[in-house]
C-alpha cells in the first residue's frame, strides 16, 4: 500500500480504489510469478480486467533472502504460522533484497479507458492484494517468483546443511536420578554439612518491574532449593522423583503461608480442602503418603487377613463394646469409631480419622508393618 501511494500523485484515484476494495468490487485474485490480476467491477455492467506487474527476484536474490530466513528460527516459525514477521522484511531490505514492492516496481494495467497511473480499478486490486498478504504471506513470495512448497523445500535444505556443518552436538547425558545413583555408589567422603541458615541471602537485584515476580517469593524458593540440595548430599533422593503435583504439595507442607497455599492449590487444579488433605498426608508420609491418600490398591489378601486378625484381637482388649471392622482393598475401617488404616505400597500402615463431614484425613505417622501400632497412634486422638 505504501508503494502504491508513493507511486502516484493522484490521491483521488487511490481513494476511489480503496472504496472499491472495501465494497468487495474486486473479484477472485489470481497470483502468478510477477503478476497479480482480477476482474474489478466499475461503473459499467461488465467488470474490467485489471492487473499489476512486479519484478521477480533473481536466483541470487532468492539465495540471499532464504539464507536470511533460515538463519533465524523465529522467521521460519512465523512463516509456518502464516505470519509475515516485520523483522524478516527488515532483514531482507538490509541484505539488499526488496521483498516488499518498491514504488518504482509496481506496473499497473487495466482494460478501462482511464489512462491514470494507476487507474482506480488497478488501485483497488493493489489494496485487495495488500489485505491478502496480511493473511497469507506466501502471496508475496509467489509474486516475487516462488511458491510456498518451493520456499519450504529450499529452507529445509538450508537448515539441514547448517546442522550438518555445525559443531558436534553435546552428549545427550543421562537422567539426573541415574547420574546421582552412579555417583553415590563410590562417592568420596564429604565434609560435614553446615547448619542451614535461618534466612537465605537477599537477592542481589530486585526482579524486573512488571515481571510478576516477588523478591520474597524468590528468596523462599532459593531457601527451598538449598534445603533440597543438602538432603541430596546426605543421601536422600526422594525429591528427585516427584511429579509437579507432588512437589506443589511438598512446598505447601512447609508452611509457606496462606497466599502460597492458595496459589499452589489453584495452579494444580485441586480444591483447597483436598489440597489441605494431601498436605497433611505429605507431613505424615512424604510422597508415599500422597500415593496412599489418592490411590487405593489391592494388596496380598493374606497380608490383609493377618492384619485384620491382629486388629480384632487388639480391639477385644481395648474396648468392651462390639466393633465392626470392614475391609476394602488396602483399607481396614472401624466404622463405628471413625478410624481407618491404609496399607501403603511400602508395607507400612497409615492411620486416618473421619471428620464431621465424613471425610478421611491422615492422622499420624505411618507404622512399620504393624496395624496395631497404627491403631494405637490414633485411638486416643479419637477420644477412645
Amino acid at each position: 500500500m505504501a508503494a502504491l501511494e508513493d507511486s502516484t500523485l493522484d490521491a483521488g484515484r487511490l481513494s476511489r480504489g480503496r472504496t472499491y476494495a472495501r465494497k468487495g468490487m474486486v473479484g477472485p485474485v489470481i497470483v502468478a510469478a510477477g503478476k497479480v490480476s482480477a476482474a474489478v467491477q466499475g461503473s459499467r455492467p461488465r467488470p474490467y480486467r485489471s492487473s499489476v506487474h512486479l519484478p521477480v527476484l533473481t536466483d541470487a536474490q532468492w539465495d540471499t533472502l532464504l539464507g536470511a530466513i533460515a538463519a533465524r528460527a523465529g522467521h521460519l516459525a512465523a512463516l509456518l504460522d502464516d505470519e509475515m514477521p516485520a523483522e524478516l522484511v527488515d532483514d531482507a531490505r538490509h541484505a539488499g533484497v526488496p521483498l516488499l514492492p518498491l514504488p518504482t516496481e509496481l506496473d499497473p494495467e487495466c482494460s478501462c479507458p482511464d489512462w491514470g497511473h494507476p487507474c482506480k480499478h488497478a488501485a483497488a486490486l493493489c489494496y485487495a492484494i495488500a489485505a491478502t498478504v496480511d493473511t497469507d504471506p506466501f502471496v508475496l513470495f509467489a509474486l516475487r517468483g516462488r511458491g510456498r512448497e518451493e520456499v519450504f523445500t529450499r529452507l529445509r535444505a538450508l537448515r539441514t546443511a547448517a546442522q550438518e556443518t555445525a559443531a558436534p552436538p553435546a552428549p545427550a547425558g543421562i537422567p539426573a536420578a541415574a547420574a546421582y545413583a552412579h555417583w553415590a555408589e563410590g562417592r568420596p567422603e564429604l565434609p560435614g554439612l553446615p547448619e542451614p541458615a535461618a534466612h537465605t541471602t537477599a537477592l542481589p537485584v530486585a526482579p524486573p518491574p512488571g515481571s510478576g515476580l516477588d523478591a520474597a517469593d524468590l528468596e523462599r524458593l532459593m531457601a527451598d532449593a538449598t534445603a533440597r540440595a543438602a538432603r541430596l548430599l546426605a543421601g536422600d533422593t526422594a525429591d528427585l522423583h516427584l511429579t509437579q503435583h507432588q512437589d506443589a504439595v511438598r512446598i505447601a507442607a512447609s508452611n509457606p503461608g496462606p497466599e502460597w497455599f492458595h496459589h499452589l492449590s489453584r495452579n494444580t487444579g485441586t480444591k483447597p480442602t483436598a489440597f489441605a488433605r494431601l498436605t497433611r498426608a505429605w507431613r505424615h508420609g512424604g510422597p508415599t503418603g500422597i500415593t496412599v491418600a489418592e490411590q487405593p490398591h489391592t494388596p496380598d489378601p493374606t497380608v490383609m487377613k493377618a492384619a485384620r486378625t491382629a486388629l480384632e484381637a487388639a480391639l477385644a482388649e481395648m474396648t468392651d463394646s462390639p466393633t465392626h471392622l470392614r475391609a476394602w482393598r488396602n483399607r481396614l475401617t472401624l466404622t463405628h469409631h471413625g478410624i481407618q488404616l491404609r496399607l501403603g505400597p511400602d508395607a507400612r500402615w497409615y492411620p486416618y480419622l473421619q471428620d464431621d463431614d465424613s471425610e478421611w484425613w491422615p492422622a499420624a505417622q505411618a507404622a512399620d508393618s504393624d496395624p496395631v501400632t497404627a491403631l494405637t497412634a490414633v485411638w486416643s486422638q479419637n477420644g477412645e
